[in-house]
C-alpha cells in the first residue's frame, strides 16, 4: 500500500503542472495500483479517482468500495453512491471539491465513454487531456522491487513450460497443451490472473501471431509456437518459444527461417548491450533477418515494455529514438510468418542496467524437438 505522500505519488503530482495539467483522473487498473496499492474493479459503476497537487485524492466510487479508499484519502474527499442513486450526484460532488479544475489530464486507453459522459454533464467546460505518457515517463523504469517481483514472474514461467514439455507429443491438441501449461504455470506459483492466456499455434497457425489455441492436434515434421507468461506479485512475464514437433523432417525452408529468427533474436540482444534505443534494437534484428531473405514474413515491432502490463511502453519499433536508460524492461522478440507453412518466434525479457543489459529469461533459443520417443 502506498499512502498519498508516497514518492510516486508526490512525484506525480508535481510534474502536472508543467504538463500542462491541473488534474490527473486515474481509472481502476495498472496506474491506479502502482500508484496506490489500491485494487479497484473497472465495471458498469464508474470508479475515478483525481490527483492534484498537495492535495489528497478525491474518489468517485461505489459506496461499497468507499471504506477500501478511505485507507488513503480522508473522508470528505470521497464520494459514493448507490445503484439506486447512480453516480451523477457523485461526479458533481467530486468536481465542486476539487480545485480549478479545467485542463484533466485522462488515461486515454483506458477512459470510456461512460466517464467521459458524468465529467461533461458535471462541469461542461472540462478539457480532457491524454496523459499516458506522463504515467509511461514514471512506469518505465523500475526499482528493485519490481525488479525482483519480475524476475519470480520469469522463473515461475520458465519452470512452468519446462514441466510441460515432456506432456507435448503428436497427436496432442493445441487445447491440451495451453490447458497443460495453464496447470503448470499455477502449481508454479503464478498470481490467479495471468498476463494472458498462452498461445499455442501449430503447423500453419503458427503464420498467425496471435492465433487461438484449437483443437487441432500437433503433427510430426511441424513446428509449434508457444506464447506464455506468468503474474508475480502483480509483474508479468512474457516469453515465447518455437519448438520442432519430432516424427518427420522438418522442411527446410523452416529450418532455414527457424535460424533466421536465432539470429535475429542474439542480434536484438546484442543491441541492448551499448547505448540502445527501441530503434536500434528493432533494426539490429530486423537487418538480420532482412539479410537471411524473410524480411517481408517480418510483419511486427521487434518487442514492447513490460512491467505491471504484459504491453507497455517503451516500443521496440523503428522511430522511437529515446535513449532506454538503467531500470527500463521490454521484451525482443522478432518472428517469421510465413503463409499456409508456418512460424517462428523467440522472445526473451531484458533489463538495461548500469553497464549495459541482462536478459531475465534463460531457456535455449536453439531448435529443439519434442516427442521424441
Amino acid at each position: 500500500m502506498h499512502p498519498t505522500d508516497s514518492p510516486r505519488i508526490q512525484k506525480l503530482a508535481q510534474l502536472l503542472p508543467s504538463k500542462g495539467y491541473d488534474s490527473l483522473a486515474i481509472m481502476p487498473g495498472p496506474n491506479l495500483v502502482y500508484l496506490t496499492g489500491i485494487h479497484l474493479h473497472l465495471s458498469e459503476r464508474p470508479v475515478l479517482g483525481f490527483l492534484q497537487p498537495e492535495q489528497p485524492i478525491v474518489w468517485i466510487v461505489p459506496s461499497f468500495e468507499a471504506e477500501k479508499v478511505s485507507e488513503i484519502s480522508p473522508t470528505e474527499c470521497i464520494f459514493g453512491y448507490t445503484d439506486n442513486e447512480g453516480p451523477s450526484k457523485a461526479f458533481a460532488g467530486a468536481i465542486a471539491r476539487l480545485t480549478g479544475i479545467k485542463n484533466c489530464g485522462v488515461e486515454a486507453r483506458r477512459l470510456r465513454f461512460l466517464e467521459s459522459q458524468h465529467l461533461a454533464q458535471a462541469t461542461p467546460s472540462l478539457q480532457l487531456k491524454a496523459a499516458d505518457a506522463l504515467f509511461a515517463e514514471l512506469r518505465m523504469r523500475k526499482d528493485e522491487e519490481e525488479l525482483s517481483s519480475m524476475r519470480t514472474a520469469v522463473q515461475i514461467a520458465e519452470s512452468a513450460l519446462t514441466a510441460t514439455l515432456p506432456f507435448i507429443s503428436p497427436g496432442k491438441t493445441e487445447r491440451e497443451v495451453q490447458a497443460e501449461l495453464v496447470r503448470q504455470l499455477f502449481r508454479a506459483g503464478s498470481d490467479p490472473d495471468l498476463p494472458f492466456f498462452p498461445i499455442i499455434a501449430s503447423g500453419t497457425n503458427g503464420a498467425k501471431p496471435h492465433a487461438s489455441a484449437s483443437e487441432k492436434p500437433l503433427e510430426p515434421g511441424k513446428l509449434v509456437t508457444i506464447d506464455w507468461g506468468a503474474r508475480y506479485e502483480g509483474y508479468c512475464s512474457d516469453l515465447t518459444r518455437t519448438f520442432a514437433i519430432a516424427g518427420k523432417e522438418l522442411p527446410s525452408r523452416l529450418v532455414n527461417a527457424y535460424q533466421a529468427v536465432e539470429n535475429g533474436n542474439a542480434a536484438g540482444r546484442k543491441a541492448c548491450e551499448t547505448s540502445p534505443t527501441g530503434q536500434s534494437i528493432d533494426r539490429a534484428a530486423r537487418q538480420t533477418i532482412e539479410a537471411a531473405g524473410f524480411g517481408e514474413y517480418f510483419i511486427h515491432r521487434t518487442g514492447h515494455g513490460l512491467g505491471l502490463e504484459e504491453h507497455e511502453e517503451p516500443d521496440i519499433k523503428e522511430g522511437e529514438e529515446s535513449p532506454l536508460l538503467p531500470g527500463t524492461t521490454f521484451t525482443v522478440e522478432p518472428g517469421v510468418y510465413i503463409p499456409d507453412l508456418g512460424g517462428i518466434r523467440i522472445e526473451d525479457d531484458l533489463l538495461i542496467t548500469e553497464t549495459g543489459s541482462e536478459s531475465l529469461t534463460t531457456l535455449p533459443r536453439h531448435l529443439q524437438f519434442l516427442g521424441e520417443s
